[in-house]
């Protein structure tokens, strides 16, 4: 047996799982005709198509019209996140993966400034936030600029209405992001929520779950899937911060044909080369700076800008323009170094080719 002329290793191999045995239609695990034309008529007819449900180091899980399996990592692979479409072969190997639709990623948290995908190939994006002390314009802010730049659809689910006083009062500041913004305020363990969040929720839609621990993301997940898949913990009543209860990013099929994920609160979501996304959630401002007098105006102290018009006026806020010049900065500074460090790592292999190449000299001479 071989795939693509090379001998089939044992760790290739499909290994099939016994809890999830069941099989998928692909239309009920998100398959679109964007994915079917990628593919030749030989491809459709000898390789299956699996979707990438689960991950970890060396493993990931995927399920499909056959059912559902784990396949090992090899460094020969490309890199993968949940969401992921691939092709296997009839042997139980990695034939390729297919082009995404959507990616969404950001920079890993920790002193090393790498790139971490998040998840791919969703259609739309639960960005979960409590009406609470927790709640942070600052924080939406940039959860749509990382959506916008994916090329999904962002809505603004608030979490805990049964605990809020007044609802309108959270909803009335998010207005002035986008009128086209959709905000949908929702009790967690209420039934009436899969109502309220069902147009997302349709046959061969995904949808993922972004927000910080204890915004009640896995609360929601429970309610929309009717059963207690995710573990659920309690806020801290000092300072309304949440508990990581979810560890993984898992992608779980709903009832209604949708797939739904799920993943860890992030408390910390940096951006780099997110100047598109960055544009997108604050069109507004973009707008204002089209009207400035001076085409490379700051919105500073500069004569008749258009922005600082717009402060003054009232119908711009200052918090607003102050976080939209953060994340500009901050994305340019990550792009930068994300750059930087591949051009590092770029040198370094071709310093380790070299080397090999020369001991390789030695040992002949």
């Amino acid at each position: 047996m071989a795939i693509m002329g090379r001998p089939l290793r044992q760790h290739q191999r499909i290994i099939m799982t016994d809890e999830q045995s069941r099989s998928y239609s692909l239309d009920d695990i998100g398959w679109k005709a964007a994915f079917r034309q990628q593919l030749a008529l030989e491809e459709l007819t000898r390789w299956q198509p699996m979707r990438l449900v689960e991950q970890s180091r060396h493993e990931v899980t995927l399920i499909g019209e056959e059912g559902c399996c784990r396949l090992a990592l090899l460094a020969s692979m490309p890199q993968m996140v949940v969401g992921d479409w691939v092709l296997v072969n009839s042997e139980g190997g990695f034939e390729r993966l297919l082009d995404r639709s959507t990616c969404f990623r950001r920079i890993a948290a920790g002193h090393q400034k790498e790139e971490q995908l998040i998840a791919s190939n969703v259609d739309t994006a639960f960005i979960v936030c409590s009406l609470n002390d927790d709640f942070s314009l600052n924080r939406i802010e940039r959860y749509l600029a990382l959506v916008y730049d994916a090329g999904a659809e962002p809505v603004v689910v608030l979490t805990k209405r049964d605990l809020c006083e007044d609802v309108d009062v959270f909803s009335a500041q998010l207005r002035p992001l986008s009128p086209s913004l959709v905000v949908k305020s929702v009790n967690c363990l209420d039934p009436e929520t899969r109502q309220i969040l069902s147009p997302w929720c349709k046959q061969s839609h995904t949808v993922v779950m972004l927000g910080s621990s204890g915004a009640g993301k896995s609360t929601l997940t429970n309610t929309l899937l009717g059963e207690e898949r995710q573990l659920t913990a309690d806020i801290r009543e000092d300072d309304k911060k949440g508990r990581h209860t979810t560890t993984a990013r898992s992608l779980i099929p709903m009832a209604g044909g949708a797939m739904l994920l799920d993943t860890p609160g992030m408390r910390e979501l940096q951006l780099a080369d997110m100047e598109a996304g960055i544009a997108v959630t604050f069109s507004d401002i973009h707008v204002l700076s089209e009207q400035c007098r001076f085409n490379d105006c700051r919105h500073g102290s500069e004569p008749e800008c258009a922005v600082q018009a717009a402060i003054a006026a009232g119908t711009l806020e200052a918090r607003r323009l102050q976080n939209y010049e953060k994340l500009m900065r901050e994305q340019e500074q990550n792009a930068a170094n994300l750059a930087q460090r591949r051009a590092s790592k770029k040198n370094n292999g071709k310093l380790d080719k070299k080397a090999v190449s020369q001991s390789v000299r030695n040992k002949r001479v």
